[in-house]
């Protein structure tokens, strides 16, 4: 009965997600927004966003200008972090002649300078844009496992079915 029911929430959750997907877009995109406010405050946030943007190629939410929102990297004049008006290092496009070497200094005053030569030093495009675009490509992978997720359950269902009905039947005889 339990797990029926833990089954038809999931379902339930699934269909929800489908129908709310734009809700669910702008959830991220505030979540998203709100801790690049504490990026260097939270290490393992901090260590989180860069594993992101790193696997991503991306920076920021929607564009590297979202940084403008953390204390250390917006580019007023109040703020006198070496960091300020840059992004973090997971921002930068990679060297390929310098594979081994990181340069965490790769993204300071890079949006200082035009926008339109952004893109020479660091990644454009916004990390919910770089996610949103990886679900369609594994689109048949994502539903495979929910599909095998389902099965296995169906699965457990039967045989918790069939283990009630054998208990029964034993204490008949």
């Amino acid at each position: 009965m339990a797990v029926g029911f833990i089954f038809l929430l999931e379902l339930t959750a699934g269909v929800l997600v489908f129908v709310f997907q734009d809700w669910l877009r702008n959830q991220i995109h505030d979540f998203f927004l709100t801790n690049l406010k504490g990026y260097r405050d939270d290490i393992d946030l901090q260590n989180m966003i860069d594993a992101l943007q790193k696997g991503n190629q991306c920076c920021g939410a929607l564009d590297p200008s979202d940084w403008d929102l953390n204390q250390y990297f917006n580019c007023s004049t109040l703020n006198g972090s070496r960091e300020r008006c840059g992004v973090p290092f997971s921002c930068c496009v990679r060297d390929p002649a310098q594979s081994s070497v990181v340069n965490t200094q790769c993204g300071y005053d890079v949006r200082s300078k035009k926008e339109s030569t952004w893109h020479q030093q660091i990644h454009t495009k916004g990390c919910i844009a770089a996610l949103e675009g990886l679900i369609p490509g594994n689109i048949y992978v994502i539903a495979g496992i929910f599909i095998a997720i389902s099965l296995l359950q169906i699965f457990g269902i039967f045989l918790a079915k069939n283990l009630m009905s054998d208990i029964e039947y034993v204490r008949a005889q």
